[in-house]
């Protein structure tokens, strides 16, 4: 559901403005293809990608959840993401498979804003930032890890990192959606939803840019800050075995961090004079598709405690299922 066809922004009257506002109860999606043959080769593409999102973070939350070994700070983190990209990428596609299998073009007034609100709420960075002050903390200072990262201190980090990106998509998705609204249609994302109101909204497109770009710019700080700490603590090492086997826990984390940014980066920064709908159909799903789908590969491949906790958990899955055939075998 978060494919829509180029704006058409029409400005209106003031009693235009709200008895359009009060009266729209849903917009215009943009058809994935023309036929159906390829709406349904898309509804197959969607699902593939969603089912294989699902198994990867599913199979990452048990194995943690699962194995005591994996009890530790960094998996405690590991386990808030996967729950996180599982919540984000359940926001879009299942709609988006929808409209491919039916042929739909609709989604309603409060479908758009909810969305909108749980993928804000639903995307990783708060946490993100949190998980480069643990491999900091592990790799500078290693003797007070568990003095900064107790459990106590753990919980209260992740709560922070919700509980902020709540704060920031309860507050975008008021703002954008307490707009009067012309009769359009647009993709449901907060630029383009701000381009399609009525009234004269410079200066709310203004502070969403300021704030956005302040709470994006101190998570990036941050996280820049800390790699610049590990890389020289790393090189200080003396044995080149050691310095890659401290580093190869940090590789997955800064994978995943450079997938989110350049892919948000290149959504919201690339020129107007290169935007097309087609363009802006690829960006979208790059950044709203692929993070929570690459996510749990990109831990798995670069993690051997990963690794070993899958393998353990489907050896024990596959041995208990052999066992009660067994049993209801011999009962027969």
């Amino acid at each position: 559901g978060f494919y829509f066809p180029p704006l058409h922004t029409q400005r209106c009257s003031w009693s235009e403005q709200m008895s359009n506002s009060s009266s729209i109860t849903e917009f215009l999606l943009l058809p994935f293809a023309d036929t159906q043959g390829l709406q349904l080769l898309h509804f197959w593409l969607f699902l593939g990608i969603y089912l294989a999102a699902l198994l990867g973070n599913g199979l990452i939350i048990t194995a943690i959840a699962c194995d005591h070994h994996l009890h530790t700070p960094m998996y405690f983190f590991l386990l808030n993401l996967s729950i996180l990209d599982l919540g984000s990428i359940s926001t879009t596609l299942p709609k988006a498979m929808d409209n491919s299998l039916w042929g739909k073009r609709d989604i309603s007034y409060l479908g758009c804003s909810s969305q909108l609100f749980f993928f804000l709420f639903l995307t990783g960075f708060s946490l993100l930032t949190v998980m480069s002050y643990d491999r900091y903390v592990a790799i500078c200072k290693p003797l007070h890890y568990g003095t900064l990262l107790g459990s106590r201190a753990c919980v209260h980090m992740a709560a922070a990192a919700w509980g902020s990106a709540l704060l920031n998509s309860f507050l975008h998705t008021a703002n954008t959606f307490s707009l009067p609204l012309c009769q359009g249609n647009f993709f449901c994302e907060i630029p383009q939803i701000l381009k399609l109101s009525c009234s004269h909204s410079y200066l709310r497109e203004v502070g969403l840019i300021m704030v956005s770009a302040c709470l994006a710019f101190g998570c990036f700080v941050f996280t820049v800050v800390s790699y610049v700490q590990i890389f020289r603590a790393v090189l200080r090492i003396p044995s080149e075995q050691k310095q890659h086997k401290t580093f190869s826990t940090c590789l997955p984390h800064l994978a995943v961090v450079s997938l989110f940014i350049s892919t948000i980066m290149f959504a919201h920064l690339k020129s107007p004079f290169i935007s097309s709908p087609t363009l802006d159909v690829v960006v979208s799903f790059l950044y709203l598709v692929v993070p929570p789908t690459l996510n749990p590969l990109i831990y798995s491949l670069r993690n051997q405690e990963i690794k070993d906790a899958l393998r353990k958990l489907i050896t024990r899955y596959f041995s208990e299922t052999i066992n009660c055939s067994s049993s209801a075998a011999q009962h027969l």
